[in-house]
């Protein structure tokens, strides 16, 4: 038994010994040459009129070894200050590698870039050897991504004023800040709905007072200037308002009080998600009659509006953008997934549906 255990540990101290010589034959990999990366640009404004038209080229050298290996290259992109966190990568077959103002600008906002502003994008080449990671030098970019969004080639106008419910502040934040109903014929808008007593003017775009458009010389003529007067209104009320910017002109309009109200008026449909999830639209606080979904993702789709999630009482139309549904009427379409801001008004049935660039 002696001689057992004597056999079993010399057998013991031979695997130690041999495990040893291994460990102390094994190679370590060594990077001798660092890889390097430049670029052809160090500014690029993305155009989305040149989708396939070349951005920016890299030119790259990889990594030398003291041994042989197998490596691959990858360009990595992040945001400046990031350290990489939440990169995107490119393989990098060889050198150059182009990207399109379509690719880069995808690239860009992946990355949590903002649109129509400067964005510091850092850059570098990783090589992978094994389950092992090398890097470059790190180039820093100034990168003005774009938005591409839908095709929306219209101009709104919006209600401002104490007379409404924006009051006066004209801020792109303000979401009272509702729009008028655009038609097929440009120029011609128009707003049904409740105005407080005081005065209002129309402004184009929030957070702007240009262009803005009040009156003029008399009452029914409008003026661009910055001193035109208010649109008086006289008594609170129902009123409907007609504007026609290619002649200066305006009506406002008493009408009768609605005498149906509805507590919920929601989009249901697959551009709102699908068939059988209603997404409820708000409720003014001013005018009980406009709904208001701000900043609101629409798949390529159709939709619908309802009232009180009941398929009893429905609106639609086969018509993108804007325009004036019909009870029971078709889907309305949404041709590309977006952020959009959705407004109707269910004494009309008309909305607006308004891409966020």
């Amino acid at each position: 038994m002696k001689h057992f255990f004597k056999i079993l540990t010399l057998a013991f101290i031979g695997l130690l010994v041999i495990s040893c010589e291994k460990d102390e034959d094994q190679a370590v990999i060594n990077e001798t040459t660092q890889s390097k990366i430049s670029s052809d640009k160090t500014s690029v404004i993305l155009d989305k009129d040149q989708l396939d038209e070349t951005a920016v080229s890299f030119t790259w050298v990889k990594s030398t070894f003291n041994l042989a290996v197998v490596s691959t290259q990858q360009i990595e992109l992040g945001i400046k200050g990031t350290n990489f966190k939440n990169s995107k990568l490119i393989d990098a077959i060889s050198s150059p590698v182009s990207l399109t103002h379509k690719q880069l600008n995808a690239l860009a906002i992946g990355l949590g870039g903002v649109p129509d502003v400067v964005n510091q994008i850092e850059v570098r080449l990783k090589t992978n050897v094994g389950e092992g990671a090398f890097y470059s030098n790190v180039l820093t970019m100034d990168v003005t991504p774009y938005v591409l969004g839908p095709t929306y080639n219209y101009t709104d106008l919006y209600l401002i004023g104490d007379a409404t419910a924006a009051a006066w502040d004209n801020s792109a934040t303000n979401a009272k800040l509702y729009p008028l109903q655009k038609t097929t014929t440009a120029g011609i808008y128009s707003y049904t709905g409740y105005f407080a007593q005081g005065g209002f003017k129309l402004i184009k775009t929030p957070g702007s007072w240009d262009t803005q458009y009040g009156m003029g010389s008399s009452a029914g003529v409008l003026d661009t200037s910055g001193a035109s007067g208010n649109i008086s209104v006289a008594t609170s009320g129902y009123y409907k308002l007609s504007i026609d910017i290619n002649t200066l002109t305006y009506t406002l309009t008493s009408i009768p009080a609605p005498t149906v109200t509805y507590t919920i008026v929601s989009m249901i449909g697959t551009a709102s998600g699908d068939w059988n999830t209603d997404v409820d639209l708000q409720k003014s606080t001013f005018d009980p009659h406009i709904w208001v979904k701000k900043d609101v993702t629409l798949n390529s789709g159709d939709l619908k509006f309802r009232a009180d999630h009941d398929w009893a009482t429905n609106w639609g139309k086969a018509q993108e953008f804007f325009g004036v549904a019909e009870l029971g009427g078709g889907n309305i379409p949404v041709s590309e997934t977006f952020k959009y801001d959705v407004y109707f008004n269910d004494i009309t049935g008309e909305y607006t549906v308004i891409p966020v660039f």
